[in-house]
C-alpha cells in the first residue's frame, strides 16, 4: 500500500486533520465530483478588502496627514470592523468547519463535508450533508482514528482514508465502488471468516483425522516410554 513521501508530527492533532482535509478535495474530484468554491471565495473576498481598507486607511494618512484625513480613517476604521466581524459571523455559521462543497458527475446530489477533532482523541469526526434534488437534506455522521490512514512514521496513506468515506457515505460509495468492494475484503479477512470459508467439508474432516492420527501416535509413543522406562527400572543388578 503506497504512502506519500512527506511526513508529519502523528502527535499533532491540527497536522493530522489538516494533511487529512487537503487529501479529501483530491479524492472526490479524482471520482467525478465538481468542487464548488463559493464558501472560500467569499472568505477571500471580506478578508482582502478588509486588507485593502487597511491599506488605503495607511496611504491617505501618509500623503494627506492625519488632520486632513481623520475622518476618513474614522469611516475606514468603521468598516473595517463590519468586514472582520462579517468575515467572523461567515467563518462560524456559513462555513462551519466545512472543507469541502462539490456535485456528482449526473448533478443529481451535493455534498457539503466538515470536519473536526476533539482535544486529545486522534480520531475525525465528519459530518457530510447530502442534498439531492426534490428531497430533504440528508446528514450522516462518523468518526475514523486517524491510525487507519497514517503509518507510525506519519505517512499518509490514501487507500484507507478514500475507503473510510466510499463505505461512510453511499453518494460517495457508488462514484467509487472499487474502494467499497476493497474494504469489504479486508474487512472479511480481519475476522476471520474469509478463512473458514475456504475450508470445504471434506478438508475439515481429513484435518480432523489427521489430528486423531498424530494425537494416537504421540499417546503410543508415550506409552511405550512408560512401559520401556518400567522395565529398565524393574531389572535388579546381581550381587
Amino acid at each position: 500500500m503506497a504512502a506519500s513521501q512527506e511526513r508529519i508530527t502523528v502527535y499533532n492533532l491540527a497536522d493530522l486533520k489538516n494533511t487529512s482535509d487537503d487529501a479529501l478535495p483530491n479524492y472526490l474530484n479524482s471520482i467525478g465530483f465538481t468542487q464548488s468554491h463559493r464558501l472560500t471565495d467569499v472568505r477571500l473576498a471580506l478578508g482582502y478588502s478588509a486588507f485593502a481598507l487597511a491599506a488605503a486607511c495607511f496611504a491617505w494618512d501618509y500623503r494627506f496627514g492625519f488632520d486632513a484625513t481623520k475622518h476618513l480613517t474614522a469611516a475606514a476604521v468603521a468598516l473595517y470592523a463590519l468586514l472582520n466581524g462579517a468575515l467572523t459571523l461567515w467563518v462560524l455559521y456559513a462555513e462551519r468547519g466545512t472543507v469541502y462543497v462539490g456535485t456528482s458527475r449526473d448533478g443529481a446530489e451535493t455534498l457539503r463535508v466538515s470536519t473536526a477533532t476533539r482535544k486529545n482523541v486522534p480520531e475525525y469526526l465528519v459530518t457530510v450533508e447530502v442534498t439531492r434534488k426534490g428531497a430533504a437534506p440528508e446528514e450522516i455522521k462518523f468518526a475514523r482514528s486517524f491510525t487507519e490512514w497514517f503509518d507510525e512514521a506519519g505517512h499518509f496513506v490514501a487507500a484507507p482514508f478514500q475507503a473510510a468515506f466510499a463505505n461512510s457515505v453511499p453518494a460517495i460509495g457508488r462514484a467509487d465502488p472499487k474502494k467499497v468492494a476493497t474494504a469489504a475484503k479486508g474487512k472479511e479477512g480481519s475476522d476471520g471468516s474469509e478463512e473458514a470459508a475456504a475450508y470445504t467439508p471434506e478438508m475439515l474432516d481429513m484435518l480432523a483425522k489427521a489430528n486423531v492420527s498424530v494425537v494416537g501416535s504421540a499417546a503410543e509413543e508415550a506409552t511405550g516410554s512408560e512401559a520401556a522406562a518400567k522395565k529398565k527400572g524393574g531389572k535388579r543388578r546381581k550381587a
